[in-house]
């Protein structure tokens, strides 16, 4: 159930960065939840094997570079749907840190409505 709340708040999180910004679009919630599940499955899948393989760069940068990385999971999940878009690498770096920190609040949220025993 948890899974399921926290899956439908990041879809409607997507909706409202497409509604805050106007560099990434979003065609309906079914797109902001197929995206959701694909940005889930990228940050699961494919960011830990880049920060690993970047992960002098990270460090010459102070973690900089870890705002790069969310950025390429952004736009390359953009580039792989048809209900969801940037329009270019700077709108998938925004978008991403809009998207970030409403997942940090839904995290937050989430822990409270479901507390870990």
């Amino acid at each position: 159930m948890k899974l399921l709340v926290r899956w439908v708040l990041l879809a409607a999180a997507l909706g409202l960065v497409a509604n805050l910004y106007s560099g990434v679009m979003v065609a309906s919630f079914g797109s902001a939840m197929v995206a959701a599940l694909v940005l889930g499955l990228f940050n699961t899948l494919v960011r830990p094997l880049l920060v690993l393989l970047t992960l002098p760069v990270t460090l010459v940068t102070l973690g900089l570079f870890l705002f790069v990385i969310n950025a390429l999971m952004f736009y390359w999940a953009a580039g792989l749907l048809d209900g969801f878009g940037v329009t270019g690498f700077g709108a998938a770096l925004v978008g991403s840190l809009l998207y970030s920190l409403c997942g940090l609040v839904i995290d937050i949220a989430m822990e409270r409505l479901f507390p870990q025993d």
